[in-house]
């Protein structure tokens, strides 16, 4: 099935894409994709080696902590 996975946090939505979504394999790869996202976008904002380390550990948990997923069949 065609779905919209977004990440909802404050009533904005800080990512999204359309997958499709079959089976816990394909959600998976669909919330991988955009936890890739979410990392490589706060990798670029690291200004230093330190908050770059600080970044690839926590940074996207913190990000998405409180968040919600909304998940649409298209």
């Amino acid at each position: 099935m065609r779905a919209k996975l977004e990440i909802i946090k404050a009533g904005k939505s800080l990512y999204h894409g359309v997958y499709d979504i079959d089976d816990t394999e394909s959600f998976g790869a669909a919330w991988k994709d955009i936890w890739v996202k979410a990392r490589e976008r706060s990798m670029a904002k690291a200004t230093s080696i330190g908050a770059l380390m600080d970044t690839m550990h926590e940074s996207v948990i913190e990000e998405f902590n409180g968040a919600q997923i909304r998940l649409t069949k298209l």
